[in-house]
């Protein structure tokens, strides 16, 4: 089994924080679909007969391209591969994107999966990542799409400066309130030549505090557990039945197709990713070409890749992959490694596979790179 990732590269405004490729002008979204089917033929082998079970519209804000172009793109992939019956297929949308009418179309569509990028229902947060919506937009647009789609996630970010502990709670509350069944949850992180990161830099923007992101995250975790949510990868909460099926493949080191500029690929074996630049992404495919650089993954590579995915999920890193796969060595030098962090109860194994315990969840991450093979 295997996925399809389309990227679209564009947005009303850009966020403050977001270091994702996109732009804000619209000129060329026309010429950039057309493109993006013509990478969809010209790629069309790659999956070497790989079953696609999962379709995932990132971006950007796919919630921009018209119903015809998304009913187009989803076209040209089941006519150019091979596509289960029922695909998982997932739109990200910005609230102030999903009017009645849009979401009735979207209902009307082949998606089935909404992603909608709400990040706070506090108009003071939202002003403060200089998001395209507002409070009331998003409670108005999850009023309707939950009358329309069962399997929906929103987005919310955490540790955001002045939000304080009882507004994160009444964020998640109201999330609730709505019934969602998927959460996706991140810290608010400070990226290289943001916005944000200028601001901070400069003055204008208290630098976020890792001891209240950490005290939000802890609130997360325990709400999203009362509410009958699985917290399945670091950052994603899910009822039975409603994990990412898209997301989880990446995390289960599935295979992978990036369609767009600045998508990533990943075939097991080799990574690719497309250039991150819609001019030069457009002329590329224009003439046929693959505008993509290619790199082979050492074992080292994919020992590390698995242990950074594994650890930030439920499924953990099976102690029985690492001795088939990359051999007993890996798996000797993996336990003496973990060895001081099972001590301080960051790390277990339980039943042949090392997982973080509620203690080392959150620092997850950290975690891998020092278990990481040079």
């Amino acid at each position: 089994m295997a996925g399809i990732y389309l990227h679209i590269p564009f947005c009303k405004q850009a966020c403050y924080y977001c270091d994702f490729h996109f732009s804000t002008s619209l000129k060329r979204k026309e010429e950039l679909v057309v493109c993006l089917v013509k990478e969809l033929e010209l790629r069309e082998d790659e999956l070497q007969n790989e079953i696609v079970e999962t379709i995932y519209f990132g971006g950007g804000t796919p919630s921009l391209l018209s119903i015809d172009e998304i009913e187009l793109l989803l076209n040209i992939i089941r006519k150019n591969f091979k596509v289960i019956d029922a695909p998982e297929i997932t739109l990200e949308a910005n609230p102030d994107d999903l009017n009645e009418a849009k979401i009735l179309e979207l209902a009307k569509s082949s998606v089935n999966r909404l992603s909608i990028g709400v990040q706070s229902f506090f108009e003071e947060d939202l002003k403060s990542m200089n998001r395209a919506h507002n409070a009331k937009e998003a409670m108005n647009c999850l009023s309707v799409a939950t009358r329309h789609f069962d399997n929906i996630t929103i987005d919310l970010i955490y540790g955001v400066p002045n939000m304080g502990n009882e507004r994160w709670r009444e964020n998640l509350q109201i999330a609730f309130d709505f019934g969602i069944n998927h959460i996706s949850s991140y810290a608010l992180t400070i990226e290289p030549k943001t916005v944000l990161d200028s601001f901070v830099r400069n003055g204008k923007y208290p630098a976020p505090d890792e001891k209240e992101a950490k005290e939000h995250f802890d609130i997360l975790v325990e709400e999203t557990h009362k509410n009958g949510f699985v917290h399945y990868e670091i950052s994603n909460f899910g009822k039975p039945d409603y994990f990412s099926k898209h997301n989880t493949s990446y995390w289960l080191g599935k295979k992978y197709l990036g369609i767009g500029p600045s998508a990533h690929s990943f075939n097991t074996t080799h990574r690719s990713w497309n250039i991150a630049n819609n001019a030069r992404y457009i002329k590329a495919i224009q003439e046929e070409k693959l505008p993509l650089e290619i790199e082979k993954l050492s074992k080292e590579d994919r020992f590390n890749e698995y242990l950074m995915t594994g650890l930030r999920t439920i499924w953990g890193v099976s102690l029985h992959r690492i001795q088939q796969e990359f051999g007993e060595g890996f798996k000797v030098q993996l336990l003496k490694n973990a060895e001081r962090f099972i001590n301080q109860d960051l790390l277990t194994v339980k039943d042949n596979v090392l997982i973080t315990t509620p203690k080392g969840k959150f620092l997850a991450d950290g975690l891998a790179s020092e278990l990481f093979i040079i």
